[in-house]
């Protein structure tokens, strides 16, 4: 018998691209969304529920008409920008409206939870590449709601029987390679789109945030992980926990870093394009170098990512092509 999930946040970037990997993989996914960040033309995998995670009641009464038989929590805001201008927004949606989630799950005897977390629970990296026994220090209001979330979480498993894995992305990028969905943000703050943007001529050029880093060309160095291999992470998730599987902390990343000049380097060559770049001071709060140590993903999940940094930028080249960067 299929195998219902509850997919909050499924209109969005990376909840849809999980969508279409669930139903290929033979599970029900069913949409919750407000369709703030969203976009209902994503929701082709599923139907849609049209809900706030900051509305417990409408929660609840999704999750006793289709009694998943778990939930995946995509739905946050994520702008780290907008986290330090902004904070109560962050913690009201993030926090609050996770906590509803978590009770939620409980009250409807929902026991397995796949929750989106980020490397940005991790603060300032100490080691070359992060593992999931590095120390959470977040330096910014968006990292501080998902590390609170994360030990609500741990709260739930030890007192109340909940079983969840929480994912700690890297740097997500790329789109399904047939085009129908793609990273589509308002507005876009990501580096592949706007680097994308620039070549197509629809941005100013693209600007580098410091160029005095101790890396290989002095640019930050960032582990791009494919959105696709993101959702297959998360497929693998679901199927480990109704097999039985215990509350677990994992990193998302290919553990290997790309620079600044590189990706740009490989939109140019993918595209055909030039494009100017202008070279600006660092941004307070940058991190040198962001790389995953991706191990445990392997080993508890079977999981490794299948491709680089071309694939990424080919398949996000596709889909703004395709839809002209739809604003």
């Amino acid at each position: 018998m299929q195998k219902t999930v509850l997919v909050v946040g499924g209109a969005g970037y990376i909840g849809s691209h999980t969508c279409m990997m669930l139903a290929k993989r033979g599970y029900i996914p069913v949409v919750f969304d407000n369709l703030y960040n969203g976009h209902e033309e994503f929701v082709r995998w599923g139907i849609l529920e049209r809900g706030d995670i900051r509305d417990r009641a409408r929660i609840a009464e999704v999750i006793a008409t289709h009694k998943p038989d778990a939930i995946l929590h995509f739905a946050a805001l994520i702008e780290v920008g907008e986290s330090v201008k902004n904070p109560l927004a962050f913690y009201e949606n993030n926090v609050i409206g996770s906590l509803n989630l978590l009770q939620s799950a409980i009250d409807g005897g929902v026991k397995h939870i796949v929750f989106s977390s980020t490397c940005a629970t991790y603060g300032l990296p100490e080691t070359e590449t992060l593992d999931e026994t590095h120390g959470q220090k977040p330096i910014n209001p968006y990292g501080r709601t998902k590390w609170i979330v994360e030990q609500a979480i741990r709260d739930y498993s030890d007192l109340l029987g909940l079983s969840a894995v929480i994912l700690r992305y890297f740097n997500a990028a790329g789109a399904d390679f047939e085009g129908r969905i793609g990273e589509w943000h308002k507005p876009e703050t990501h580096a592949v789109p706007l680097a994308i943007e620039a070549a197509m001529g629809r941005r100013q050029g693209f600007k580098i945030f410091g160029t005095d880093y101790p890396t290989r060309d002095g640019t930050c160095v960032r582990d791009y992980i494919h959105v696709l291999d993101l959702a297959d992470a998360h497929v693998r998730a679901v199927d480990y926990l109704l097999a039985g599987g215990k509350t677990e902390a994992i990193n998302l990343g290919t553990g290997v870093g790309t620079t600044v000049r590189e990706l740009l380097d490989t939109i140019r060559a993918v595209s055909g394009r030039d494009f100017t770049v202008e070279e600006a001071p660092r941004r307070e709060g940058d991190s040198t170098l962001l790389v995953a140590d991706n191990k445990k993903a392997a080993a508890l999940l079977g999981w490794a990512p299948r491709y680089g940094i071309e694939d990424i930028v080919r398949s996000a080249w596709n889909w703004h092509s395709k839809h002209n960067a739809p604003h």
